[in-house]
């Protein structure tokens, strides 16, 4: 494989300040101080995670139109978070998603259909999907299609000594490394299509076993706990389509639902590194117009939570530094932009 290391240079500026007085504006500054936006020549980008060192982050980003063939979907890139410099780690063709670090920092996993002999046949469609709403002015509702080409790969952070690591037909993605660097968790619909449930397996490919039970649902988007005791997970095994959160010990007892409000969509859970909170994005999907996603924190054990983001647009997929100090998660703040890269200073709670 071929890395192709981008001429882009991200500037760590940030975006146009909101206007003082704006409502949202006080009450998100309690937790979040010097945010700041990181990407910007994407057409749109995010779901980022921290290096071990914290000085990188991986994300996922849709490069600029380039005219026709230009690849419409996600790929993975790399963000050195001192000199804005990206580059891309993924092979550019077909669709990629949900990359994560290695605890050594040596090595990264990402799910991608680049093996699909037919993966440039998808791109002409979407295109032309995409002019439509453009011409239009409306947006298609949001749906994860869980092609069945995706498949988890490990490579060096450059994108080098690319390595499979799941071969079984099916769905194989969303996947993180145990904190020891032993393990993957990830979700695979390997033992039918409407069954998305979640498997552990060696870092290596090996040894794969089910963690999850619920059958005819979707299970997905999980993260070791810091002790490597637990997963977070989400879930829309209660209402079709509403996530909501779940904790499942690693040898699959003890799973407890986290939240329990149907009308709500909670997702993108991630564990803050003291093993007693998480962040998520939940939305209250029982209001007129448009739900709008913020960011909340979570005590796992006592369920009390305390909204973090206030911003009139869409706010989710949030991730701690190793150290905690640092939120980074996809938005796009105002609501008029294409979502990216943000990150900021963190000041947790008081329980």
């Amino acid at each position: 494989m071929t890395c192709v290391a981008l001429s882009l240079c991200l500037a760590l500026i940030p975006a146009q300040p909101p206007a003082a007085g704006q409502p949202w504006t006080e009450p998100e500054s309690v937790h979040l101080k010097d945010v700041k936006q990181l990407t910007r020549d994407f057409a749109r980008a995010g779901e980022s995670y921290f290096s071990p060192d914290g000085k990188t982050l991986i994300f996922q980003a849709e490069e600029l139109a380039k005219g026709e063939g230009t690849n419409p979907f996600y790929q993975i890139y790399t963000l050195d978070l001192a000199t804005g410099a990206t580059r891309r780690v993924s092979p550019g063709v077909g669709k990629t998603t949900c990359a994560y670090f290695h605890p050594t920092g040596k090595k990264v996993i990402f799910a991608s259909s680049h093996l699909d002999t037919k993966a440039k046949d998808k791109y002409a469609p979407e295109l032309a999907a995409r002019a439509e709403e453009k011409a239009k002015g409306v947006r298609r509702r949001y749906q994860w299609d869980f092609d069945e080409n995706m498949d988890i790969f490990e490579a060096n952070p450059d994108g080098t000594e690319l390595k499979r690591l799941t071969d079984t037909k099916g769905y194989d993605a969303e996947g993180s490394y145990s904190p020891d660097g032993k393990q993957i968790v990830f979700c695979s619909n390997r033992s039918g299509p409407e069954n998305l449930e979640l498997y552990i397996m060696d870092s290596d490919g090996k040894n794969t076993r089910q963690l999850t039970k619920a059958p005819g649902c979707y299970n997905g988007g999980p993260f070791f706990s810091p002790d490597g005791k637990r997963v977070i997970f989400r879930s829309d095994r209660s209402k079709k389509d509403h996530l909501q959160l779940y904790v499942i010990n690693t040898d699959g007892t003890g799973e407890r639902v986290l939240t329990n409000d149907l009308d709500w969509v909670c997702w993108g859970p991630y564990w803050h590194p003291d093993n007693k909170h998480i962040v998520y994005a939940g939305a209250n999907h029982a209001v007129a117009g448009r739900p709008n996603y913020d960011i909340y924190w979570m005590d796992v054990e006592s369920g009390k939570k305390t909204r973090i983001t206030h911003a009139p647009g869409a706010d989710v997929l949030p991730v701690f530094s190793p150290d905690g100090k640092k939120m980074v998660w996809t938005s796009n703040r105002d609501g008029r932009q294409p979502s990216q890269v943000w990150m900021a200073d963190f000041v947790a709670p008081k329980d």
